[in-house]
C-alpha cells in the first residue's frame, strides 16, 4: 500500500518509527546510488558513535524527611529536634551508546572520500551531545574539499545554520567542496513531493540523480508502515493548524 502523502509522510517522523525508517532509507540510498555510479566509485555505510544521556527525563529526588527546627525567639528552654538523615530515591542519568549511520562515496583508486551524505536524526537537531557530535563532524567536512549532502526530513528540532529566508518544513542541502560557502538548498513543504537532486562527484564526472521520494515510498511499502501507523490519530510531532486540516481532508479522501 502506498503512502497517502505525495511527499514526506509526517507520521514517519514519530520517534518510535524514525530510527528504523532512517536505517532503511540509508540502505536504500546506498543501493540506489551504487547502481548509478561507475566502478570508479564505491558507496560505504559508515557510522558515528557517541554517548548520550537524556537528562530531561530525570526526576529530581524529593527527601522523605526534612529537618525540623523551632520557630520564634530562642529561649533557654527551646529544644531543636533533628531527625536522622534518610536516603532519598533518585534517578541517575545513564549514558546510552548512539550509532548514527551516514554514507560516503569514495574513489576506489585512492580511497578519497568524495561525498558525504547525511540523513539527520532527532538527536542531531536538539541540544545535547548528539547535536554537538554532528556539528563537529559537519564542520570537519566543510573544512575540506569533500562535498556534503545533508537531508533533513524532520520538522522538529533546530535546523543548522543556513542563510535563507525560506527553510521550508523539510530541506536538502547540497554543499559542493569547490563552491563553498555557497550551497544549493532545496526547501519544500509537507504538501510538496521531495525534489530530485544531483549528487556531486569529482570534477567533470556525470552526477547521478537521487530520487529520494521514490526511495521513501519504497521504504514505506517494504517496511509495511501502513500497518504500524494509526491515521486516526494526529502525527507526532503535531502539524500546524492549516496543515492539520489539510492532512485530515487528504486522509478522509
Amino acid at each position: 500500500m502506498r503512502s497517502p502523502f505525495v511527499g514526506m509522510n509526517p507520521y514517519l517522523e514519530n520517534p518510535e518509527l524514525w530510527s528504523a525508517v532512517h536505517n532503511r532509507l540509508i540502505v536504500a540510498i546506498a543501493d540506489d546510488l551504487v547502481d548509478r555510479l561507475s566502478e570508479k566509485y564505491r558507496v560505504e555505510i559508515e557510522k558515528q558513535t557517541y554517548f548520550s544521556s537524556d537528562e530531561e527525563s530525570v526526576l529530581v529526588g524529593i527527601p522523605d524527611v526534612a529537618v525540623i527546627t523551632g520557630t520564634g525567639e530562642p529561649t533557654s528552654s527551646t529544644v531543636t529536634v533533628s531527625l536522622p538523615v534518610q536516603p532519598q530515591k533518585v534517578t541517575i542519568p545513564i549514558s546510552e551508546e548512539v550509532n548514527e549511520r551516514y554514507l560516503e562515496i569514495r574513489e576506489v583508486a585512492t580511497g578519497t572520500v568524495v561525498t558525504v551524505i547525511e540523513l539527520l536524526s532527532p538527536k542531531n537537531k536538539r541540544s545535547g551531545e548528539g547535536r554537538i557530535a554532528y556539528e563537529r563532524k559537519r564542520n570537519q567536512v566543510l573544512a575540506t574539499s569533500t562535498h556534503l549532502v545533508e537531508i533533513d526530513l524532520l520538522r522538529s528540532g533546530k535546523p543548522f545554520p543556513i542563510l535563507s529566508d525560506n527553510l521550508g518544513d523539510y530541506r536538502i542541502l547540497i554543499c559542493r567542496g569547490d563552491r563553498r560557502p555557497t550551497g544549493e538548498l532545496y526547501a519544500f513543504s509537507l504538501r510538496q513531493s521531495i525534489p530530485p537532486v544531483q549528487i556531486p562527484l569529482m570534477a567533470g564526472e556525470a552526477e547521478p540523480t537521487l530520487n529520494l521520494q521514490s526511495l521513501l515510498d519504497y521504504v514505506y511499502e517494504k517496511g509495511r508502515y501502513y500497518l504500524a501507523i494509526d491515521y486516526t490519530k494526529p502525527p507526532q510531532p503535531p502539524l500546524s493548524e492549516n496543515d492539520r486540516q489539510w492532512a485530515e481532508t487528504l486522509l478522509r479522501g
